[in-house]
């Protein structure tokens, strides 16, 4: 073992030992150490193989009760960082300590690592089926395989950590006809395997549908976000379940607890050992657990870490994050579990006499207030259950919760995207407008 390996195991406790010794009267480490191996197709060839480390360290103190928060990458020298969180305490007002009690508990590494070799055969897989059925696209793709390992320490007597090694890939095709440029695009993230043959059919179902542009379905028509659309619904929702947002007044569903606040047939959940987001703990040591926030449209519990858990009366729901090591912990999901219906995509379809599909959409999504306004990148017409093409200039806006109480029905095509797992969802109360 090398200096800087053998640093790197004492350095949480010497960083914990040396805070204290500079008169901290709390403290915790969190390090995070991440391998990345990414593969590169550019225009249906191998363009490159790469490899990316990194390494963080970040030190929270408190002394007098004033927070100091210093974060450091690579090799550090320990007392340095020391110094500067105890500098970094001194601009700040004091604050409740709050750090998860003593556990030495040992959590499963998750995942397994997936040689290069491979990674490069899926995604010559992928393309070559694409290519085989729209020889005329051209394909970029990314695949990787993604190992992190976590550990928190703190001067409680806390110690976990835990290594997640994932996989996930992306794939676009590129279909220029004349003055008509097309990109469809998908990926996947999972753990263990991935499954190029599943990913190519998506892509060329998608370029099928758009063989034909045509007239958009206009004026307050259902509207069917697929799987990979469907996020930006759940992204509002995931902002209103906010504690933060509840302690701050800003959720609309503020003083809705036990009230209907979307349709009825909606339930929304977190598994910790489901998906290739799972996790066994917060960044603030709380051991994660299952929940339901959302029951049959029933709002039941909003997400808080201990801080916003202590202000709502809730407690911490484990649920406490950092958006990187520079941060401190605020409330956040690392999975949100859509609870799917039964017909497949192209069921749904079947049910619509007259609809428009979200694939792909620009621009950003709703806000907290739940009105937006968005341009369909890829979208559909539906007329009498079957697609009958690709619309261009088309715009869709309406208002987030009004959509998700005129539900139409949930697909039984749930899939991870990002940390989301979502079904495809039509829904109505929205409002299409584009270019007679």
């Amino acid at each position: 073992m090398g200096p800087d390996s053998l640093q790197h195991e004492t350095l949480a406790e010497q960083l914990l030992d040396l805070a204290a010794k500079s008169g901290a009267e709390a403290a915790e480490v969190f390090q995070s150490r991440s391998l990345a191996r990414p593969i590169f197709f550019e225009t249906n060839r191998l363009k490159q193989l790469e490899s990316a480390q990194s390494e963080g360290t970040a030190l929270r103190i408190w002394r007098a009760g004033c927070p100091g928060l210093a974060v450091a990458y690579g090799p550090i020298e320990p007392q340095a960082l020391v110094d500067r969180a105890m500098a970094l305490s001194h601009l700040n007002e004091p604050e409740e300590i709050e750090l998860a009690e003593k556990s030495q508990a040992k959590y499963p590494d998750l995942g397994e690592e997936v040689p290069v070799g491979q990674l490069v055969e899926w995604g010559k897989q992928a393309i070559s089926l694409v290519r085989e059925a729209y020889p005329e696209t051209l394909c970029n793709a990314e695949w990787e395989c993604d190992a992190e390992t976590t550990r928190l320490i703190n001067s409680q007597g806390l110690d976990c950590g835990y290594t997640d090694t994932t996989l996930s890939c992306y794939l676009a095709a590129e279909w220029v006809r004349g003055d008509d440029f097309l990109s469809v695009a998908d990926g996947q993230t999972e753990r263990n395997r991935l499954d190029p043959e599943a990913l190519a059919h998506q892509i060329i179902q998608r370029l099928d549908w758009a063989k034909e542009n045509v007239q958009a379905p206009l004026g307050r028509i259902p509207v069917l976000f697929t799987a990979k659309a469907a996020d930006m619904l759940w992204g509002t929702v995931q902002a209103a379940l906010n504690g933060k947002q509840v302690v701050e007044r800003a959720s609309p569903w503020n003083d809705r607890l036990n009230e209907h606040v979307i349709h009825a047939a909606l339930t929304l959940s977190q598994e910790p050992g489901i998906g290739p987001y799972s996790c066994p703990f917060d960044d603030e040591g709380t051991v994660t657990r299952p929940i339901t926030f959302i029951q049959n449209g029933v709002l039941q519990l909003f997400y808080a870490d201990r801080t916003t858990g202590r202000v709502l009366g809730s407690g911490t729901t484990g649920n406490g994050f950092r958006s990187g090591l520079g941060s401190y912990p605020t409330p956040g999901l690392f999975n949100l579990l859509v609870q799917p219906g039964t017909r497949s995509l192209s069921g749904l379809i079947e049910q619509l006499d007259k609809g428009l599909i979200i694939d792909q959409m620009l621009g950003g999504g709703a806000g907290i207030s739940g009105d937006f306004s968005i341009n369909v990148d890829l979208g559909y017409h539906v007329q009498n259950g079957q697609v009958i093409g690709r619309v261009k200039d088309t715009m869709v806006s309406g208002n987030v919760y009004v959509a998700l109480k005129q539900l139409i029905e949930l697909g039984g095509d749930a899939d991870w995207n990002g940390s989301c797992y979502t079904p495809s969802v039509i829904v109505d109360g929205l409002s299409v407008t584009g270019r007679d």
